[in-house]
């Protein structure tokens, strides 16, 4: 099993081909190809490469599925014995990221599982 960590809107987070994860927005359109190069840590078959602080030549490639908005979180400000009250929401705007692949020096080292969606069905005889 490989993974990486990447660095994206400010967070660090652990990724695998295959999966997909929600991280802050990314201004592109839906079904276009996302390539990061802030990839923090590589490992591939128990060997580890680790950046300082990036490292050289590796990059991620992914596909954004969407763009929606996360859970609504709830600020509530209160002032005791003084009568004040805050209650503010927040929605955060949220892309949902496909991993396709991680890469080391321009060569594929994990591949995301082809699913073969044209499986054949069942003929009436």
């Amino acid at each position: 099993m490989s993974y990486a960590i990447i660095e994206t809107g400010g967070k660090q987070l652990r990724v695998e081909p295959g999966r997909f994860y929600d991280i802050e927005l990314l201004h592109v359109e839906p079904d276009e190809q996302v390539t990061i190069d802030a990839v923090l840590l590589v490992q591939h078959d128990g060997e580890v490469t680790i950046g300082q602080p990036i490292v050289a030549g590796a990059t991620v490639q992914g596909t954004v599925m969407r763009h929606f908005r996360d859970r609504k979180v709830l600020v509530y400000k209160m002032k005791p014995k003084k009568k004040t009250r805050k209650k503010r929401g927040h929605r955060q705007e949220v892309t949902r990221l496909m991993i396709n692949s991680i890469s080391m020096n321009g060569s594929v080292i994990a591949d995301a599982p082809i699913v073969d969606s044209t499986t054949e069905t069942a003929t009436e005889e």
